[in-house]
């Protein structure tokens, strides 16, 4: 019987925890060992989803800001209990004639200059923790609120882009002919326009008359309009990549077989086609959320998307950059708070779509 022979260095350990789970299995070695410990991965009987996680909890960065990405969550979710409970105070409330004491010294929330406080931390009994704004609200209850905001947006509007797009890239891949000539078209339309102009001309419309479909009516200062609006001009990025992957699923024996039974069209697409697309949609959904929260920002920057006294990070931004070289911190502390959201969820995103690549040097003999 031929001898199995075991990788000398760092792989030894795993080389043995492998053999102990799958005796069965020969793993291929060359040289002097395994070139790449990914192939012990591929034992018999490990799903593609188990692989996936693998490579992902040795993902150390994506993990990272998933991690932080939890804690901005978790800081949004606090909100509540931070403005009653340490700020003494509502997202909405200003304290312009209010007085703090600064060492020595006694100075108003809004000097008479206009010029607001600035962060506190703890010297005032958690009020102010970040400074003030120029109508006296506590910054930081307004950038919790804000992340709540931004976050809900986010999510929401992320949702409604990868339920049109699935539905959109079944119906226009699987049907073809007509059917997909007709979406094609349209998403066309949606995609000539960069998605910020078009976000700004949607939203601009909809915050001064609102939105009336039928029986359904939503008023302008809703948060429904950006949300609605945001997952709108995203779907065709999604759609357009899925549909090619449907294209290419259609063909396949398996759909072959799926018709041989006397499957419907309906039936093909959501039990046999859909599966097979999750791991795509796995990837995109969490980019989609990133994109979603940049894009809220650009609108609410510019007017068109969350409406004051509603708190928002664009909108905190675009109140603050007034008083940028008097007051940096009602701009750089938002500002801060986005890029650390945006960047998390892309790093994490990537390190997703790094774990699901089927392409991935991995090789086995049995």
């Amino acid at each position: 019987m031929a001898r199995r022979e075991r990788p000398r260095g760092p792989s030894r350990r795993a080389y043995n925890r492998a053999v102990a789970e799958e005796p069965a299995a020969a793993v291929a070695t060359e040289g002097t060992g395994f070139e790449d410990i990914a192939r012990l991965e591929h034992a018999v009987g490990v799903g593609p989803w188990k692989l996936a996680a693998r490579r992902l909890r040795r993902n150390k960065v994506a993990l990272a800001f998933a991690v932080l990405f939890i804690l901005l969550v978790a800081t949004a979710v606090a909100a509540p209990i931070w403005a009653h409970d340490v700020a003494h105070t509502d997202v909405g409330t200003n304290h312009l004639t209010e007085v703090l004491k600064e060492g020595n010294k006694s100075v108003y929330v809004v000097a008479l200059n206009g010029i607001p406080a600035g962060p506190q931390w703890f010297n005032a009994g958690g009020k102010f923790f970040l400074g003030a704004d120029a109508n006296g609200r506590d910054i930081m209850v307004r950038l919790l609120y804000g992340a709540r905001t931004s976050l809900e947006i986010g999510v929401s509007a992320a949702l409604i882009t990868t339920i049109f797009a699935v539905i959109i890239a079944l119906l226009a891949g699987y049907l073809g002919g007509i059917v997909d000539t007709v979406i094609s078209r349209i998403m066309d339309v949606v995609w000539a326009f960069p998605v910020v102009i078009l976000g700004v001309a949607l939203g601009t419309a909809l915050s001064i008359g609102g939105l009336k479909i039928g029986p359904i009516t939503i008023q302008s200062g809703s948060l429904l309009i950006p949300i609605l609006i945001i997952g709108f001009v995203y779907v065709p990025y999604i759609a357009r990549p899925l549909r090619g992957q449907v294209f290419s699923l259609r063909e396949k024996e398996f759909i072959e077989a799926a018709r041989a039974q006397g499957m419907g069209p309906i039936r093909i697409m959501f039990s046999e086609i859909l599966p097979n697309l999750a791991s795509t949609i796995v990837v995109f959904f969490p980019l989609s959320i990133a994109n979603a929260i940049l894009l809220e920002a650009y609108l609410s920057f510019l007017g068109a998307g969350v409406q004051p006294p509603t708190p928002s990070w664009g909108e905190m931004i675009s109140e603050g950059i007034n008083l940028i070289t008097t007051a940096p911190h009602l701009t750089i502390v938002p500002g801060v708070m986005l890029v650390l959201t945006v960047l998390s969820l892309n790093i994490f995103g990537d390190g997703v779509r790094d774990a699901l690549d089927p392409r991935a040097k991995v090789r086995i003999e049995l």
